[in-house]
């Protein structure tokens, strides 16, 4: 339950502090004075989107902080899940700066808004006008059923299963379109594979064959060379094998008055053996050189015939064309085992749409019993509030194909005079008769949401005299059930039953206008529900009225003595 709200530099709001009661609790104050800027505030606390506008002029940021009592609330798994503090007492708290950057915190912990805003949905439900329109919305409607039915579970499991089955309708269809491509493209494939399996390319093919072009285009030269450099190693007149040769011998001839030349001796040897080794690979060389046009021709349509299927292809090498052929061959293997993988994804789709059906089938049955109970406690409630002829009943259908929500479509049909045609709530219903009936569902939904805290705005509208008691009489049954129930209202019906009064008004100076909201002591409540009934001059009529309201109320809400102001 909603235990504190503070608000600081919000709108036409510089410091709001206010602590709040158990049960049946309501709040007034003249159209403009700022009851839409609490809710405002309060909104921010379940996710809403931050505005900058709303943040007081003059200052850096707002702040919103709320205190909500969760021990009876059964939400330590909430905490768990997302790693933060339980304690009985919960704080949820939003930080806008005028740069546009906003902070959500609960229970001092830093967290997203997504989180922040699952966890005020389980704490708090507002209520606001524009809300009405609702009535005639099917998934509002189907929500109403799923709530008394108490079909979360059943709803989120074929939800699941719902996902999953489209998942696999989406892949299905993806490899129909995909063999749908591939086989108009089959003899394409077919035939560049085809080609290039006939080229039989090697890795390395190209450097190789590159190489022996070049050599082959130049082979007299090399030849040339060759044969010059095996004469200069190797003539007897002036060759250096034979020099080298002469060289060791005139150093063995020292070795026995000189020493040291017996070591230089042994150098020139080996390197003597090393240039004889030379001049043989030399040789042989020069040898296997020839010029070959016809190996030249064969050589170079190779290369040609390489060069064109890169320049086909967009290709720089021969294993960028390899890969390319194994890509083919994996597409022909996909286009004739794609037979196999289509009966797969069908099989599995089946299966996924007869397990949607079957909890597709509970989920219509637990509504079906949840659309009679319903129109049951609709019936006697909207009764209670002045239409004992008013009928209400839900009208189900069955879709075409599964959706999110499941099978079924639903209708709220309405009508409030004995005779009259059942129809959409929405073209046949005043606003009066739309604020009945939303209350109506509202009271029937409470139990079974276990919401801690409801807060109605001036869902009243339309209404008056004894209706408008009997409004009250449902709030206040609301409220004394074991929850908190919040009341935005202009009637002076619906404000005397109250537990808890308080007033929104806003007070001008030279510079700016301010909002404040106290809570009204039990002679204050008398002033303030007198000037609702006659207007700004009190009478003693309006006065002894207002009385005689607040005498009305049970024992368990009249009201405190505490009198706060901020």
């Amino acid at each position: 339950m909603l235990r504190s709200l503070y608000i600081q530099n919000y709108a036409l709001i510089e410091r709001l502090d206010i602590d709040f009661e158990n049960g049946f609790s309501v709040i007034t104050g003249e159209t403009g004075a700022g009851k839409s800027i609490i809710l405002g505030a309060i909104g921010l606390l379940l996710g809403q989107r931050a505005d900058v506008k709303s943040i007081r002029r003059g200052t850096a940021k707002c702040i919103i902080e709320a205190r909500f009592d969760v021990s009876a609330c059964g939400m330590q798994s909430y905490f768990s899940q997302n790693e933060i503090d339980y304690d009985s007492e919960c704080i949820l708290r939003r930080e806008v700066a005028v740069s546009g950057k906003s902070r959500a915190f609960i229970n001092d912990s830093p967290v997203s808004l997504a989180q922040m805003k699952e966890l005020g949905e389980q704490l708090i439900d507002i209520h606001s006008q524009h809300q009405n329109l609702l009535l005639n919305t099917e998934g509002f409607q189907l929500n109403v059923l799923d709530i008394l039915a108490q079909n979360e579970p059943l709803l989120s499991t074929y939800q699941t299963s719902y996902n999953d089955w489209k998942q696999i309708c989406r892949c299905l269809d993806d490899v129909l379109a995909q063999v749908e491509r591939d086989k108009a493209d089959e003899d394409y494939v077919r035939f560049q594979l085809q080609q290039l399996n006939e080229a039989a390319l090697r890795a390395d093919e190209q450097d190789e064959l590159e190489q022996e072009s070049s050599v082959l285009s130049h082979a007299e030269e090399i030849k040339a060379a060759l044969y010059r450099t095996e004469q200069m190693l190797t003539s007897d007149e002036g060759g250096l094998l034979s020099t080298l040769k002469d060289c060791q011998g005139v150093l063995n001839g020292l070795e026995r008055v000189y020493p040291p030349a017996s070591e230089l001796a042994s150098r020139i040897e080996s390197t003597y053996i090393e240039l004889k080794d030379v001049a043989q690979e030399v040789t042989d060389r020069e040898e296997e050189t020839e010029f070959s046009p016809e190996r030249l021709d064969e050589v170079n349509n190779r290369l040609n015939l390489i060069y064109s299927l890169e320049q086909k292809h967009h290709v720089d090498t021969v294993e960028a064309l390899l890969a390319l052929a194994e890509d083919y061959s994996a597409r022909l293997a996909a286009i004739t085992s794609s037979d196999d993988r289509i009966v797969e994804l069908q099989a599995k789709r089946d299966a996924y749409h007869t397990k949607i059906m079957e909890l597709a089938a509970e989920l219509t049955k637990c509504r079906l019993q949840a659309a009679r109970r319903l129109e049951k406690q609709m019936a006697v409630r909207l009764s209670l509030l002045g239409m004992p002829n008013a009928r209400f009943v839900v009208e189900s259908g069955a879709r075409k194909e599964p959706g999110l929500h499941g099978m079924d479509t639903v209708r709220f049909l309405f009508s409030a005079n004995k005779n009259g045609m059942l129809r959409d709530i929405s073209s046949v219903a005043s606003g009066g008769e739309i604020a009945r009936v939303m209350l109506s569902v509202k009271a029937v939904i409470a139990g079974a949401v276990k919401l801690p805290t409801i807060v109605f705005d001036e869902i009243d509208t339309g209404v008056s005299g004894e209706i408008a008691d009997r409004m009250a009489d449902i709030m206040q049954e609301m409220g004394n059930e074991g929850r908190q129930v919040i009341s935005i209202t202009h009637l002076p019906q619906i404000a005397a039953r109250g537990r808890a009064h308080y007033k929104v008004y806003k007070e001008d100076n030279d510079t700016e206008t301010r909002s404040f909201i106290r809570r009204l002591s039990s002679e204050e409540r008398v002033e303030e529900l007198a000037h609702m009934l006659s207007g700004a001059v009190l009478t003693d009529a309006a006065l002894n009225n207002a009385r005689a309201l607040l005498s009305t109320g049970s024992s368990d809400n009249k009201p405190l003595n505490t009198h706060k102001t901020i």
